[in-house]
């Protein structure tokens, strides 16, 4: 009993933090997870309830490139439920009489190993299928590319080589510190990669890169690697201005184009 309600906790957890970050990674999830093309994506919000009440993970109503609508609905699972057929033939019905329009429904497995769960229905009487995707058979680089933190911390979920792993938490964490504007969400994007690393078993590699990063912040914050940097920059800067004067670039088009000084591009 303690391990089903240990089970049910940590559901509701990962639920948690997929519905925190839906309007961010949504786009991505629909183009790389699912196989959509869609051009209009609308959140639906409310619960689903006749004679019980049903709350979704997500539900959208989506317009094709062919401007077919219908419901997209996805539940995300970390274990292998054994009648989530069911569960998925009970959403359906219940959104097809609320709504009115067709709906395509995906289970999106983010639990460790294979998803096995039965994606059927097939009685004399009643068919019915969903389809089951995984997010570790995504290549990770796909999220690792985006501008968005919450889609580019998927990255940790998708198909990864073991060997790159760290280098894929060091871009996360480094991405969070770098890009993230409030000390407040930086925390809290740091909280979230710390419960997603749970699935993969990759906390011991992020304690490792979360004080390689640190340590190379420090350093950053350090008056002798800024000045270093800054020195670095400045060098290329001139090397570029000479590169321009030699092929007859007007004096005036060079300094604005590196932020050198008239005074020092005439002076090379």
């Amino acid at each position: 009993m303690a391990n089903r309600n240990d089970n049910h906790l940590q559901g509701n957890m990962y639920d948690k933090l997929f519905k925190e970050n839906i309007q961010q990674n949504l786009s991505g999830i629909v183009k790389h997870v699912l196989s959509l093309d869609v051009t209009t994506i609308e959140v639906l919000n409310e619960d689903v309830q006749y004679t019980k009440e049903r709350k979704t993970d997500l539900l959208t109503k989506v317009i094709d490139k062919n401007g077919n609508t219908y419901l997209l609905h996805v539940e995300y699972q970390t274990n292998n439920y054994r009648n989530m057929h069911y569960r998925m033939a009970e959403y359906s019905i219940m959104l097809q009489r609320k709504y009115k329009l067709p709906v395509k429904q995906f289970v999106i497995y983010i639990g460790p190993g294979k998803a096995n769960m039965p994606t059927v229905i097939d009685t004399k009487d009643h068919k019915f299928r969903y389809t089951m995707t995984s997010l570790s058979a995504v290549d990770y680089r796909l999220f690792l590319k985006s501008d968005a933190i919450e889609e580019k911390m998927l990255a940790v979920l998708g198909n990864i080589d073991p060997q790159d792993s760290v280098f894929v938490l060091e871009e996360i964490v480094k991405a969070i510190k770098y890009n993230v504007a409030s000390g407040l969400s930086t925390d809290r994007y740091l909280q979230q990669l710390h419960v997603l690393v749970k699935l993969r078993n990759l906390g011991d590699k992020l304690e490792e890169v979360m004080i390689n990063v640190a340590d190379f912040f420090k350093e950053e914050e350090d008056p002798l690697f800024r000045r270093g940097h800054k020195k670095g920059k400045i060098e290329e800067q001139i090397e570029i201005a000479r590169n321009f004067k030699s092929i007859g670039v007007a004096t005036t088009d060079i300094a604005k184009g590196t932020g050198l000084s008239v005074m020092e591009v005439e002076a090379l």
